[in-house]
């Protein structure tokens, strides 16, 4: 949202959201090690670093997603001001799904997921709708 007041490029926010994902997944990544190593007091295994690995992977993911709007926007298939309206709105159905992802791999029923993503979509609105009012 920060970048829609004074817009560059298609190709600059495509970069930045690729570097954004691969800096905060790596982060990610590092603090689930840490975290691990604190709580556990032992090595991480490999094993269990492909696993965090896979954590990591899905957290760079929804912040790289919005880069396909981007993306289409430099081949002229968007305007930059639909991109950004489209990316920002996406981004609630990503957390949504993960939201009803999560409730069905922790047992929930497909209702109370649904309810569950329902929820978190709905926090996800009031946070942008905050975020457009402040800027």
């Amino acid at each position: 949202m920060v970048l829609e007041q004074h817009p560059p490029a298609a190709g600059v926010v495509v970069a930045s959201l690729l570097a954004t994902a691969v800096a905060v997944g790596l982060a990610e990544l590092y603090a689930e090690i840490i975290g691990s190593e604190t709580r556990t007091r032992h090595r991480v295994a490999r094993h269990e670093i492909k696993e965090m690995a896979d954590d990591a992977i899905a957290v760079g993911f929804g912040i790289a997603f919005p880069a396909v709007f981007f993306v289409l926007s430099g081949l002229g298939a968007l305007k930059l001001d639909t991109a950004f309206a489209i990316s920002r709105w996406s981004g609630i159905g990503l957390i949504g799904f993960y939201a009803y992802v999560a409730g069905r791999l922790a047992g929930e029923t497909w209702t109370r997921a649904l309810l569950q993503a329902a929820a978190v979509a709905a926090v996800g609105a009031l946070l942008i709708g905050i975020k457009a009012l402040i800027h």
